[in-house]
Parts: C-alpha cells; structure tokens; sequence
C-alpha cells in the first residue's frame, strides 16, 4: 500500500455533530463541542484496476468514555473492502444483517502493517483504541457506494467499544456474541497488484 504526503491535500472531516446518533455516551455528547473534529477522509489518492485507494486518520480522543470510531456504514452495492494499518492501531467491527437480525458480528485488532477484509454484505465501523493517531488506507470498488441509515437508525453499530469493554447497543434484537479473528499479516496474493 501506498502513503501519501496529507498536508497539501482537503480531507472531508467527520466531526461530532456528523455522528448524529451512533456515539454510546448520549450524556457526554449532550455538552460536547459538536464541532470537535473525529476524523479525516482523503477519498480517491489513486485509482486501479476500477479500485479507489482512500486514506482515514482517526484520532487519538475519547467521546465520553467510547473509544473514537469512524460513523460506520453498509455498502449498499455488492461490495466488499480491503484496509490496511499504516500507523497505530485499529479494531474493526464487522456485522451482518438481514431482515433486522444480526446474523454474525466479530471484531478485528489490527497493527501497522496488517490487513483487515471486509465481506460482502457486511456492515463496518473502524475504531481506535490507542492514545496515538490511527492511519489506515483501503482499497475499494470505486462505483461502491455507502448507507450510513442502518446504523444510524439503530444508534450505532451492535457493539460498542468503550473504556469498561463491550457493550451491547439495545437497540438491536437478538444480537450473537462477539467473535474475534486474526487480521491478515499482508494483501491477499489477488491484490498484491496494488
């Protein structure tokens, strides 16, 4: 994968108020800055093989006692992800649903240098546990497009990552344990193109 030089380049920014309903700590977010920026997208640094390479920093701050976390979103075309760590930590959250039932969620730590795939059909969210900045890039579809409606609607994802742990969001019905699986120590041999 690829790095860039960010500093010349506008990044959109995801701020507080962007994160509408899918913080955990709603007393916490009642009296924040809602203009606190979260998050940096630098979407589109290359284009290959009708793939889009995108960059995320994440930093290194806490929203109330959650972890920060990127919004968290569903690819709304037959799409999967590939995202790799270029500096920090991550832990992804990946969950599938179908017909308002979470079918599988489990959660994957990744470190510089080690890859994350997203399946098809599963919702992410991208979380960093760390007090350092988390840098990641991703590859992707470059037709795919993103909802932010199913975990907004739901207030966030069916985990919450916070100072005690886990937790589950309520708001979701019959939700299974948590899984945890192994990032990935580099591309897949069918990306190693990029």
């Amino acid at each position: 994968m690829e790095d860039f030089n960010l500093e010349n380049l506008k990044p959109d920014i995801r701020t507080i108020k962007d994160m509408g309903s899918v913080l955990y700590d709603k007393e916490w977010q009642k009296t924040a800055d809602i203009d606190t920026e979260l998050y940096y997208m630098y979407r589109g640094l290359k284009e290959k093989n009708n793939l889009r390479y995108d960059i995320t920093v994440i930093l290194p701050i806490m929203l109330g006692n959650e972890f920060n976390k990127t919004k968290g979103h569903t690819h709304t075309n037959e799409c999967g992800e590939t995202y790799i760590i270029l500096e920090g930590e991550a832990i992804f959250l990946l969950q599938k649903e179908n017909n308002d039932t979470i079918e599988d969620v489990y959660a994957v730590k990744a470190k510089k240098g080690e890859v994350c795939i997203v399946p098809l059909l599963y919702s992410h969210i991208t979380i960093n546990p760390t007090d350092k900045t988390l840098k990641m890039a991703n590859w992707v579809d470059k037709e795919m497009e993103n909802s932010y409606e199913e975990i907004q609607q739901r207030n966030g994802a069916c985990y919450f990552y916070t100072t005690q742990g886990w937790i589950k969001n309520e708001d979701y019905k019959n939700v299974p344990a948590l899984r945890f699986e192994n990032a990935q120590a580099s591309l897949p041999e069918e990306l190693s193109c990029l």
